[in-house]
């Protein structure tokens, strides 16, 4: 004959998920008042004083977190974004770019997450985070100036510019970090000046640092 259960007693859970928040619970009432549960970073689980929190039957959510079927969200240690692209034909400006000033890229050597559209040569956040983005772009004239910048949802953030008149393949280049929304758009302007296309001589670059 099976024991009596006691008054008060847990019921015997019927699966994972079913004893995850039974003992979720159990450790909430058991903490301090005050007390507040620790934070994780992205590769950590949960804890709560001391114990370790498996989340069960999960889905990816669209920003690249996990939801558990407890409502709990932790954002997934695997939503990598990073993209390279070079130009290796043609100066710029070409007659596309000289309606917008778009530096175009033709060439992607990275595009972790498919992120950076290269017809377009616009990268798009996929979530909100901290960025860092860095341009390499030679001139393709001597006595002449180039100036780039680099911008963020239609408004320059950074710039770099080569003006060296006895130089015909100067370099101008810069870096940068940005903190971003889901959605924003970065992508490289030719404020002034004309690029050389040919042999890979110009580059853009970016990834997720950190989300936030």
């Amino acid at each position: 004959m099976p024991a009596p259960r006691r008054r008060g007693a847990l019921p015997e859970p019927a699966g994972c998920c079913s004893c995850l928040a039974a003992a979720l619970a159990l450790l909430l009432l058991l903490l301090p008042a005050g007390r507040p549960v620790r934070a994780q970073n992205d590769t950590e689980p949960i804890v709560l004083e001391g114990k370790c929190l498996v989340v069960c039957d999960s889905s990816p959510s669209a920003d690249g977190a996990i939801t558990s079927s407890l409502g709990i969200s932790v954002r997934s240690g695997s939503a990598k974004v990073a993209f390279s692209a070079t130009r290796s034909t043609n100066h710029e400006p070409s007659e596309m770019s000289n309606r917008t000033m778009t530096i175009y890229f033709d060439q992607v050597l990275v595009n972790i997450g498919n992120h950076f559209d290269l017809a377009s040569s616009i990268f798009v956040a996929p979530r909100k985070g901290i960025y860092s983005f860095s341009f390499h772009v030679v001139k393709v004239y001597n006595r002449q100036t180039i100036q780039v910048s680099l911008m963020q949802n239609g408004y320059p953030v950074i710039s770099a510019f080569a003006g060296d008149q006895d130089v015909t393949r100067e370099a101008a280049s810069n870096g940068v970090l940005l903190h971003m929304e889901r959605e924003d758009k970065v992508h490289l302007k030719l404020e002034r000046g004309n690029l050389m296309g040919g042999w890979k001589y110009s580059t853009f670059s970016g990834f997720l640092v950190f989300p936030l």
